[in-house]
């Protein structure tokens, strides 16, 4: 008779591991898909502003130091707020390489 009451505490403690478990096992794989999300999307920005680099008939100050911002916080592999900080770093060196690029010329 003595472990009968020792299946309720345990059935008790069961029933909140679950309870939590359930809870927060969708917000941890959200939070782990935003994150990769952000990083792609901050990669891509990355790697567009490298090409407009390349691809610039001369220096942007301003635009290689922006760059190489976004090149730290992906190095640094923060949350999705270093991601999208990043993103944005590469998306303004990307416009003024393409400003500093001129106009585009038809074919």
């Amino acid at each position: 008779m003595a472990w009968s009451w020792l299946v309720w505490p345990v059935g008790a403690a069961v029933l909140v591991a679950a309870g939590y478990v359930t809870a927060t096992l969708p917000r941890r794989r959200a939070h782990q898909h935003a994150r990769r999300v952000s990083w792609s999307t901050a990669r891509s920005a990355i790697d567009a502003a490298t090409v407009s680099r390349d691809a610039a008939p001369r220096r942007v100050a301003e635009a290689e130091q922006l760059l190489t911002r976004a090149q730290t916080l992906a190095a640094d592999r923060g949350g999705p707020a270093a991601a999208r900080a990043a993103t944005e770093y590469a998306r303004r060196a990307d416009e003024l390489w393409r400003t500093a690029a001129g106009p585009e010329r038809p074919a």
